[in-house]
């Protein structure tokens, strides 16, 4: 274990952010030593931090900030500490400082990166019982620094799904190999422009020291794969090495078959066994993406709570109209809080007599009229679920895919699946 960076960090240390990611970081601090003295916490809304203001945080200039994803380093107050000499750094870095021997693989990219890495963390699983996998995906890099800092065996394999926040800020990761799954417009309601977002997802092949797989259906990331700092491989379900498994994967979509190549890929590159291949092809998928709900009465439902991008939509639609005869319906539930997407690009492709959308949400009005699109709007999400089962018939399906983030109304896209979940499993008993 390397301790030189983690020891050496100058203090008060700030800890911006106590989500997840600022918990843990905060909780490997202590681990390494520094006293309740030394550190300093902010978060604009956990009470439980010291500081919720940024000019309390002016005013105590701390030496060093660990700044969390969710915190745009171009926000003036950051900017300020850093130009008056405080060293940034974030969850990422100060874990992946304390690495030595591990080989690790990133995964980004703007939909697919979580399948992806389930695929590789089931498939790793078989070779390295120790296998860390997190990131993004939901547990913090810094839970598995906390356990070298406290002796627990070794990783051989690190798989890490790195959003492109986290990207911004990962001085001390270096990645063996790395993947970008799909390039499509995301979160332009922090980035200046869709150029801007890819060259940020980019940065991953500037870090990696060996092949970086781009996912070959995303003609963006086809395109950007060309300006990679790193050897590339253009990756499908048409043309990778291990075509034989596609035949037994039980993932839902055209998509998951793209995405199940890019992991199938990546592994035979590391020579996983083939044990490895079966674990990933019995792979049932993630909650809250493409999930398999129920089907009640003859109607499915699929819970894809997750979906925030229009091309999100667009996969589980195609993945959804693809299990349907003829004669049945998707009720598409569409809304949620907008992020400056393009809701624009549903129109033509949901414009079909098979869809009908059902609006909800404080962006339903918006989508809406942006895609101009007919369909009842709800304000709750609850309503527009008794909706679609009022009137959904034997053989349809019933999928949320919203587009928008969940914050109007729940506090994460989990909570909103769950919520679907159970709702729809409770009116059917009722």
């Amino acid at each position: 274990m390397n301790t030189f960076y983690i020891k050496n960090l100058k203090t008060p240390i700030a800890v911006l952010g106590l989500g997840k990611s600022g918990s843990e970081a905060l909780s490997l601090l202590q681990s390494a030593g520094y006293t309740p003295e030394q550190i300093v916490t902010y978060d604009e809304k956990n009470s439980s931090a010291q500081f919720h203001t940024p000019e309390q945080m002016l005013s105590l200039a701390p030496k060093t900030l660990v700044v969390s994803p969710g915190i745009p380093l171009n926000s003036d107050w950051i900017q300020k500490l850093a130009s008056s000499g405080a060293h940034i750094t974030s969850e990422i870095t100060l874990a992946a400082s304390l690495l030595t021997t591990e080989k690790i693989i990133g995964v980004t990219g703007s939909i697919g990166k979580s399948t992806v890495v389930s695929l590789l963390g089931v498939g790793v699983k078989v070779l390295d019982q120790n296998a860390f996998i997190g990131g993004n995906i939901g547990t913090p890099f810094c839970t598995y620094a906390l356990k070298l800092i406290k002796g627990e065996p070794k990783a051989e394999w690190i798989i890490l799904e790195l959003s492109s926040y986290q990207l911004e800020n990962c001085v001390q990761l270096v990645l063996d190999h790395s993947i970008v799954t799909f390039l499509s417009a995301n979160h332009l309601e922090r980035y200046a422009n869709i150029e801007e977002y890819y060259q940020t997802k980019l940065k991953i092949t500037s870090i990696t020291k060996e092949f970086c797989l781009f996912g070959k259906t995303s003609k963006d990331g086809e395109k950007y794969s060309a300006q990679a700092k790193s050897k590339t491989k253009l990756v499908s379900a048409d043309n990778f090495s291990k075509p034989d498994f596609l035949s037994n994967i039980y993932l839902l979509g055209k998509h998951n078959k793209d995405n199940f190549a890019l992991a199938a890929e990546m592994a035979a590159l590391c020579h996983w066994p083939e044990a490895s291949f079966m674990e990933m092809a019995q792979y049932r998928g993630l909650p809250h993406r493409l999930e398999f709900v129920a089907a009640l009465g003859g109607i499915t439902y699929v819970n894809d709570s997750k979906a925030t991008a229009m091309d999100s939509v667009l996969v589980a639609v195609k993945g959804c109209l693809d299990t349907l005869t003829s004669e049945a319906k998707l009720f598409l539930l569409l809304g949620g809080k907008d992020k400056n997407l393009p809701w624009s690009e549903l129109s033509a492709p949901l414009a079909i007599p098979q869809v009908q959308v059902v609006f909800f949400g404080a962006c339903g009005l918006i989508a809406k009229e942006s895609t101009g699109l007919l369909g009842e709007y709800f304000e709750k999400l609850g309503s527009a679920i008794n909706y679609c089962q009022k009137r959904a018939r034997v053989g349809d399906v019933v999928l949320l895919s919203p587009g928008g983030t969940s914050l109007d109304e729940f506090k994460n896209f989990e909570e909103r699946g769950d919520f679907f979940k159970t709702l729809v499993l409770s009116n059917f008993e009722a």
